[in-house]
């Protein structure tokens, strides 16, 4: 009597095994086209580079997940972390990291809780990447140095728009 109710537990066991299996995987992040990644982020870097700063540039899917990474000849290991954590960050809170950075100014308890968070990076350089009203990705550069009255984040923002600009009328 056992071996007949192990081999009929074996088989319940293999039955829900493959119904688990046969669930619906997720939807994949949706992110700019490795191409268009590759273009904005390389836009980026060489707006930065023409004016003599050392930047990386970085773009993610709407997961949150790297997909591009740059760094310009020089750039510190720094700016390469930088660029990640603003890219994610403006893909996180669906804004620009700037915006952010002037709300946390008027709202303690935003600041509070942005800082709070160590994945974070709310300074300047950081864009969502829209495909019509939705967030598929966020482009981040870092590295940009204060530099006649430009505060680095403001050099990394501009940079990070000129990367975004190039794609965005082919995002979909």
């Amino acid at each position: 009597m056992i071996r007949p109710l192990a081999v009929l537990g074996a088989l319940s066991l293999t039955t829900a095994a493959t119904v688990a299996l046969a669930q619906p995987a997720a939807a994949p992040a949706r992110g700019p086209q490795m191409a268009l990644a590759v273009e904005a982020a390389q836009t980026a870097v060489s707006a930065c580079t023409a004016t003599g700063s050392k930047v990386s540039a970085a773009i993610v899917d709407s997961a949150g997940v790297l997909r591009v990474l740059l760094a310009a000849d020089g750039a510190s290991k720094d700016s390469v972390e930088f660029a990640r954590a603003k890219a994610f960050t403006s893909n996180a809170l669906k804004a620009t990291t700037s915006e952010m950075a002037q709300k946390m100014k008027t709202d303690a308890a935003l600041a509070a809780k942005l800082n709070a968070d160590t994945t974070l990076r709310v300074r300047p350089g950081g864009l969502p990447i829209m495909a019509g009203n939705e967030v598929i990705g966020g482009i981040g550069v870092g590295g940009t140095p204060t530099r006649n009255g430009v505060q680095g984040g403001d050099g990394d923002a501009i940079c990070a728009k000129a990367g975004l600009d190039k794609i965005k009328d082919q995002l979909k």
